[in-house]
């Protein structure tokens, strides 16, 4: 998720702030409307590219100043109903009254201003990688909160900027599947004897059904195990329950699995799987197809989880190898390629701050390098990468400021950013999600499709 600003100190608003009327030319990509005043920009949540409004300033800095929308002196025909009841008040969306196409315009040209100041590089932008804008997400995390005075249990997710819970009755974002659990979920949840000593509860959607992982503060008795074993017969779904942050208990219920390239993964509740079904299947068709795996190709896959990559990787490629940081990660993985017999594909776990080429299985070298790490970005291996000189580099990124500055490295070694692409992994909200590829030396580009 990029972040064009970081206020180190919030100030407190003043009794007396100002109200100043602006038009907005620019939208960030958590859905602030920008506008400039006196040379200073302006931040007004809420306000859209094109709209004049009546804006209280709520935050000043020496380059910047945040404020609150006070009246919409105009309305920008890109400005839409948002379709959940609780935006505004739930902080998981931010850009619902933003139509389809402002968003991700907005979103694909910061990402191109971003790598286009951090490198001196300008990529062309080409079409967003995007599926269904409601619907689309097939894991959320609701807490759960007892309240005494009411003698009830709220179960819904934060507000924005609070740890406060907004009961959520409806979520369009969430797949329909999930979302049909959430009123009955929360009426039974309630009516457990443990109701009072709950934590929270993570929903995900496999492709074999909804999947329920239950944390508890408090042992479970007989009679809630029964009621929740009834809710699972009943809604199909499969449970577990967390009595700590580190075991999970299988209550009732399948292995969940999802699908990838035509390859089965299982995998924990607890396990990193892309939220975004319709867009992970793209991605990596596109990543397959920037890469140009070809039969003789070994292939290093950093940051693989338990193989989204990796083992589509190895459908094409003579040897891929798997490098993660978390063990059980690194399992799945390993049980994954087994089970859909790809023997080409080895997983290891590593610290990717230390040097690659020193270990073993980097000995024979690698024709090609994946890489999907997490906000932090690479810094720690990109030096290594060059060392190795693949063909090609194809790096997934949640975050276009490390992306930015790591891409410094392979550039500065001669590599050169062939492609781009915008990831609308996570419509509606800040997150913005990309893909670049780097083609070393002299090498010929991928023709754009």
């Amino acid at each position: 998720m990029a972040q064009f600003y970081s206020p180190k100190r919030r100030m407190t608003t003043r009794q007396n702030s100002p109200v100043l009327t602006l038009t907005v030319d620019n939208l960030d990509p958590f859905g602030q409307g920008v506008a400039h005043h006196n040379g200073k920009a302006i931040f007004a949540p809420g306000v859209l590219p094109g709209e004049q409004a009546e804006v209280q300033l709520t935050e000043e800095k020496n380059k910047f100043a945040k404020g609150r929308l006070k009246h919409l002196l105009s309305c920008s025909p890109q400005r839409v109903k948002p379709r959940c009841p609780h935006f505004g008040m739930c902080g998981g969306c931010q850009q619902q009254h933003a139509d389809e196409s402002l968003q991700q315009q907005s979103k694909a040209a910061a990402l191109v201003r971003m790598i286009a100041r951090e490198t001196g590089v300008t990529p062309q932008q080409e079409p967003v990688i995007a599926g269904p804008q409601y619907g689309y997400r097939r894991r959320a995390r609701l807490g759960l909160l007892w309240q005494p005075k009411q003698q009830r249990l709220v179960m819904g997710f934060r507000q924005a900027a609070s740890s406060d819970l907004v009961p959520v009755t409806q979520c369009p974002v969430l797949h329909p599947e999930l979302e049909q659990l959430l009123a009955p979920l929360r009426a039974c949840l309630s009516a457990l004897q443990v109701a009072k000593r709950l934590g929270h509860v993570e929903l995900v959607l496999a492709d074999n059904g909804p999947v329920l992982v239950l944390r508890h503060l408090d042992a479970l008795k007989e009679d809630d195990r029964q009621a929740l074993q009834a809710f699972a017969r009943t809604k199909n779904v499969t449970i577990y329950l967390a009595p700590d942050s580190d075991s999970l208990e299988k209550l009732c219920g399948e292995t969940p699995y999802y699908q990838v390239d035509g390859l089965r993964l299982d995998f924990s509740p607890r396990d990193f799987i892309q939220v975004n079904d319709s867009v992970n299947q793209q991605m990596v068709a596109q990543a397959l197809e920037w890469l140009s795996i070809q039969p003789n190709d070994r292939v290093l896959d950093l940051f693989c989880g338990m193989g989204n990559f990796t083992l589509p990787l190895a459908r094409r490629a003579a040897a891929v190898v798997g490098i993660e940081g978390v063990a059980t990660l690194v399992a799945n993985g390993q049980y994954n390629a087994h089970k859909n017999r790809l023997n080409n594909a080895s997983f290891f776990h590593e610290n990717l701050e230390e040097d690659v080429e020193q270990k073993p299985w980097a000995a024979q070298g690698f024709d090609k390098v994946m890489l999907d790490p997490a906000r932090a970005g690479a810094a720690g291996v990109m030096s290594h990468i060059v060392k190795l000189a693949p063909e090609r580099v194809v790096y997934v990124s949640c975050n276009p400021t490390t992306l930015a500055r790591d891409s410094k490295v392979l550039l500065s070694a001669g590599y050169r950013l062939a492609r781009v692409r915008m990831l609308d992994m996570f419509p509606h909200t800040g997150h913005l999600e990309s893909m670049a590829l780097f083609i070393n030396g002299s090498a010929p580009e991928v023709a754009a499709k």
